[in-house]
């Protein structure tokens, strides 16, 4: 029994990396960090009011993933995306998801889409309670598990990556000005043309809705200027 230690605290260590590599990607989305700003780890541990070991791990995760990038002997910076990068990203993501949008209506089982409907809910939802972080993990799941009903692992591996990089700034004065409602109903339009077998209309709607996101990017880019301090959810 002596060996279990090791693993438990090896577990303990990997769930607080997790943990906050996830309030992380919850502060770079909703703004708290700012694009083009170089941080520290051992700033950020204390905002935490943690170790700098899991944010420098959890760190090293979002820079794998291009979301922040390491800066010798300082910390990390949090990647600047430029018009360009967001017009590319929206570029590649109408090319794979509206036709695969169209595919599965056509293919796919009604009761398999009718089964998203919580998840598309739960988007206008969390958009109306003003849950951001809460708002985005139901869209991407949403998003993600729509296009699985292609069958092609690969396609959401990619479109997951894309989503990744693509983050939404300044969603807080989105959720402000009432403007992420709007977007999360545009799911339900989607989710109720497709199980009525509308492949064209489907198509149409997720190319619209792909236009509206990027409007939000363009909209929500100033980063808010008042910044709460960073917390662990679970502290």
């Amino acid at each position: 029994m002596a060996d279990l230690k090791p693993r438990t605290l090896i577990s303990v260590q990997e769930r607080l990396r997790d943990q906050v590599a996830h309030a992380l990607r919850a502060a770079l989305i909703s703004g708290e960090l700012r694009p083009g700003v170089v941080y520290s780890a051992p700033a950020l541990a204390a905002d935490f009011g943690v170790s700098a070991t899991p944010v420098r791990e959890a760190m090293l995760d979002l820079a794998r993933e291009g979301l922040v990038e390491a800066v010798r002997n300082k910390g990390f910076r949090v990647t600047e995306l430029t018009e360009r990068d967001l017009d590319d990203y929206t570029e590649i993501r109408a090319l794979i998801e509206v036709p695969t949008v169209g595919r599965v209506t056509r293919t796919a089982d009604p009761e398999r889409l009718e089964a998203l409907r919580p998840q598309a809910e739960a988007i206008v939802a969390a958009a109306r309670q003003h849950n951001l972080i809460g708002y985005l993990e139901a869209d991407r799941q949403f998003h993600l598990d729509l296009l699985g009903l292609a069958g092609n692992a690969r396609l959401v591996d990619v479109v997951g990556d894309l989503r990744k990089r693509s983050r939404l700034y300044g969603l807080t004065r989105l959720d402000q000005r009432g403007e992420l409602v709007s977007s999360a109903e545009e799911h339900l339009e989607l989710l109720d043309l497709m199980i009525s077998g509308d492949a064209q209309a489907a198509e149409q709607c997720m190319a619209d809705h792909l236009g509206h996101v990027r409007s939000l990017w363009a909209a929500g880019a100033e980063a808010p200027e008042d910044r709460p301090a960073l917390r662990l959810g679970t502290r």
